[in-house]
């Protein structure tokens, strides 16, 4: 069977719909114009969870289809405002945005800061090499490497506790990527379904995405500390809670992020078999396909 045309199956399977997820989005904003006004703040620069369509510019992703969705159900119109990650916390806490979702693992320092809503997905963390490199097979192998992460990520937390290394901490990802690439660094700490979306894409036959996985991190949706009734609201949309999210069906939130841009992908002349690939690794088959190292 020709690659695409097993790929326009994979998707039909997994994810059983017919309207693709722009057409989706665009019919909804016609119709909630008259909606109060929620304002959501992201740094689109982390595919497939956010990011902004080169075609059509319009921000598309897994957590633009999560917060879409939760405007639907709850009543809101949605506006996604573009903000660097470590600028979120404090729009929240400004009110510029209404909430943050940006690929946001939940720790304990953060709700310090911002209230959380319950997970809706479980992110890895993973490694990221210029291609080819053979020095780093194990978790145990970045000791004493050069690292680099963006700044206020987990990744910055997690490289910050490895025995020597030499951390170097960047505003964006795409800085990161950029300083392997340059040879500036051993490798790039973040979480996998983003490293692997940048291995077959941007980053083709430049890096690769490795087979082994720190940590798992809860994500959430961040709000202002003490709106407890957006909160509410939030945690009570199914979108959150079971529909897209892992509480009870690990695999449903996955396949979204799995499938978003896969059209775009095949239309720009990515590899078919790179696209299967990435398929296959984002579709939560971690427990078999890495090797954590909790």
């Amino acid at each position: 069977m020709h690659k695409r045309r097993l790929i326009q199956f994979a998707l039909a399977g997994l994810a059983g719909l017919t309207i693709h997820p722009l057409a989706a989005a665009a019919a909804g904003q016609a119709a909630d114009e008259d909606l109060p006004l929620l304002v959501a703040g992201m740094d689109a620069a982390y595919p497939p969870f956010g990011f902004k369509d080169s075609k059509t510019g319009e921000f598309v992703g897994f957590d633009v289809d999560i917060i879409r969705a939760i405007g639907r159900t709850a009543g809101f119109s949605v506006k996604v405002e573009n903000i660097p990650f470590d600028g979120l916390i404090p729009a929240l806490k400004t009110r510029t945005i209404d909430i943050a979702i940006n690929d946001i693992g939940i720790t304990a320092e953060r709700a310090k800061s911002v209230d959380f809503s319950d997970r809706y997905y479980i992110a890895g963390m993973g490694i990221v090499v210029a291609k080819g490199y053979q020095g780093i097979q194990s978790a145990k192998d970045l000791e004493g490497k050069r690292l680099t992460v963006t700044i206020g990520s987990t990744g910055e937390i997690a490289a910050k506790r490895i025995p020597h290394a030499q951390v170097r901490v960047f505003n964006t990802l795409s800085d990161c990527f950029l300083e392997l690439i340059n040879n500036g660094v051993d490798a790039v700490l973040n979480d996998i379904p983003t490293n692997d979306y940048y291995a077959v894409t941007a980053g083709a036959g430049k890096v690769d995405s490795l087979s082994i996985s720190l940590a798992a991190e809860d994500l959430g949706i961040a709000v202002k500390k003490g709106r407890k009734d957006l909160l509410e609201k939030i945690n009570s949309v199914p979108s959150t809670r079971s529909g897209l999210g892992v509480n009870h069906h690990p695999s449903s939130s996955v396949k979204f992020a799995a499938l978003h841009g896969i059209e775009s992908l095949l239309s720009e002349g990515i590899d078919s078999q790179s696209i299967l690939n990435l398929i296959t690794a984002s579709l939560g088959f971690y427990a078999e396909r890495r090797r954590f190292c909790l």
